[in-house]
């Protein structure tokens, strides 16, 4: 739901409004002067920085040594007996 304050209020509490809407307690609020809204604030949404995932594993798994060993055999089950 919406939750309309006024600009007194916003100019008091921007600090709090700010974290309401990080952390998602409020999707967003509507600023109103004199009785009218006028403004809104609403979060940015953040595109996650994909950079960061490569490597995030790192040690999790262990690769065998003959990890390619059946790369012939799943060759001719992909192509067939050619």
């Amino acid at each position: 739901m919406m939750k309309t304050v006024n600009l007194f209020h916003v100019k008091t509490h921007l600090s709090k409004l700010v974290d309401q809407i990080v952390s998602v307690e409020e999707s967003e609020f509507v600023i109103s002067r004199n009785g009218k809204p006028v403004a809104r604030m609403t979060p940015i949404i953040q595109k996650k920085d994909v950079s960061c995932r490569i490597g995030i594993a790192e040690g999790e798994f262990t690769v065998p040594e003959n990890i390619d060993s059946a790369n012939d055999e799943i060759t001719r089950l992909y192509y067939g007996n050619s």
